[in-house]
């Protein structure tokens, strides 16, 4: 088992960046397929991007892609998800998520969250 730890939220003017980190503890990440979703008030978290931590493989939602940037440190068992040019939109809480297979990019797939970490851009 695996816990996650989110961290690095922050309130942000549009056009600007913030690197989110997830810290894993419990378990190597290199076990999992790590994932951000994103989530607003009323309505289903969505998919934002993955990470298959031993290929490198990668799969970004369109909404950020160009933009977001999802990378890992196996050294400090963290993934981290670096977000440029920031839109209005964009405000969420951003979770960390692990499953142990590749290939979907519904939240009830994934096994393991983090408690999320509040991201606003302000226009």
């Amino acid at each position: 088992q695996v816990q996650l730890v989110e961290s690095g939220g922050g309130l942000v003017q549009a056009g600007g960046s913030l690197r989110l980190s997830c810290a894993a503890s419990g378990r190597t990440f290199s076990s999992y397929v790590a994932a951000w979703f994103r989530q607003v008030p009323g309505k289903e978290r969505t998919f934002v991007v993955a990470i298959n931590w031993n290929a490198g493989r990668t799969d970004y939602a369109d909404s950020v892609k160009g933009r977001f940037t999802i990378s890992r440190d196996s050294a400090k068992n963290t993934v981290y998800l670096q977000m440029n040019s920031l839109k209005p939109e964009d405000t969420a809480v951003y979770y960390c998520a692990a499953r142990y297979s590749w290939g979907s990019r519904w939240y009830k797939d994934y096994n393991y969250w983090g408690q999320g970490t509040q991201v606003t851009v302000s226009s």
